[in-house]
């Protein structure tokens, strides 16, 4: 299987988007990329709460967003941990069933449904939270810190660009 990213040996050229050959870099093509990334860290990452809490990563996505913002719809759930309304209804199944997560209708609008976690939740994202903290820490050991600083300013630098160049809905 060839690799998903090949490495770059320069940066890449403004506009340049083919390869020699006159084909799609999408190896070398910076969405791409920062996918492949995001998905060997997400997955990574699992390894610390999926196997000793049996949570899927929409699950622990769901958790930590409830505990960092509080109550939340399944919409508003859905928009901050990048999932969509199906692996958001999946998961709240889950963790409602589970005890994790507790699930209340709007009175006024049935269509809406409130999320906020439990006690138990509460202290299992707590637990798995510190874990987590710890693996980024040994994942980032692997940069020098003035690397980690210039990789702060790039996520910023291209999530502030990605979005000024998003159509307004």
């Amino acid at each position: 299987m060839p690799p998903l990213l090949k490495p770059r040996t320069a940066a890449p050229a403004a506009h340049a988007d083919t390869t020699a050959a006159g084909r799609f870099d999408l190896a070398g093509f910076l969405p791409y990329r920062l996918a492949v990334a995001a998905e060997a860290v997400s997955s990574s990452l699992a390894t610390v709460y999926a196997e000793q809490f049996d949570l899927t990563i929409p699950e622990w996505r769901l958790l930590a967003n409830l505990g960092w913002h509080g109550t939340l719809t399944a919409g508003e759930a859905a928009a901050r941990s990048t999932l969509d309304k199906v692996q958001v209804a999946r998961a709240m199944k889950r963790l409602v069933a589970r005890g994790f997560v507790r699930r209340r209708v709007d009175g006024a609008d049935r269509r809406r449904v409130f999320l906020s976690l439990t006690a138990t939740g509460e202290r299992m994202r707590s637990d798995i939270a510190a874990r987590a903290v710890a693996w980024e820490r040994d994942l980032l050991d692997g940069l020098p810190p003035r690397d980690r600083e210039s990789l702060e300013r790039a996520f910023e630098a291209i999530t502030a660009r990605a979005l000024a160049l998003k159509p307004p809905t």
